[in-house]
């Protein structure tokens, strides 16, 4: 059997969901919860996906579950550094890894491709529309493992732009989606019920 050499994905759920006032991986979006779209939108272009996530979370039944390696739970960049030291630590393992929020289900369907298509050297690729650059969405070289969990150390040090800026990095620009209220950005994330309700008329529509 020929190896998958695709980048694996990692889902990131592991945030606090304040504005939403409740865990966002797990809100209904048309029939299915919002983490299990956004993987629906990364499955078949990536060799496997994760949602890192606390222990004991109800959607590791339909996910590979991946905890965070910190325990002051330090913002999306542990999730980062959870799955780069996961395939860091396996012999033959991706040279990259994938991540996105839980609550981007119209991720592109090209999303892996493009980014990697630009890759240049270890720069990490980010994803961006209208030039506004979403650096959650972004495929990160695993060498940056050690260098992550050095920069966590610092409770001061929790900006994802910030990290980015250490290192090489490029931004890949993506069109607009056709939604049927106009254009849709493709990393349109769900903060509150006034997105998910947004994002609700755009499924209905099934146009995106």
């Amino acid at each position: 059997m020929t190896q998958d050499t695709r980048p694996p994905a990692v889902i990131l759920a592991g945030g606090l969901s304040r504005r939403m006032g409740r865990d966002k991986a797990e809100l209904i979006l048309g029939t299915t919860p919002l983490a299990l779209r956004t993987a629906e939108r990364l499955r078949l272009q990536t060799s496997a996906v994760y949602l890192n996530a606390s222990e004991g979370h109800p959607l590791a039944a339909h996910l590979p579950l991946l905890q965070d390696t910190r325990p002051d739970r330090p913002g999306p960049l542990a999730g980062v550094l959870a799955g780069l030291k996961l395939f860091t630590e396996l012999p033959g393992g991706p040279a990259h890894v994938l991540t996105t929020p839980c609550d981007t289900p119209f991720l592109p369907r090209d999303l892996l491709k493009r980014l990697q298509d630009g890759v240049r050297g270890d720069a990490i690729m980010l994803a961006a529309c209208n030039g506004r650059t979403h650096p959650i969405t972004a495929l990160w070289p695993v060498t940056l493992a050690e260098d992550l969990e050095r920069w966590l150390d610092d409770p001061d040090h929790r900006r994802v732009f910030d990290f980015v800026a250490r290192h090489p990095n490029e931004t890949v620009e993506f069109a607009p989606l056709e939604g049927p209220f106009g254009p849709v950005d493709p990393f349109f994330n769900i903060n509150t019920p006034e997105d998910l309700a947004m994002a609700e008329a755009i499924i209905e529509q099934g146009t995106v």
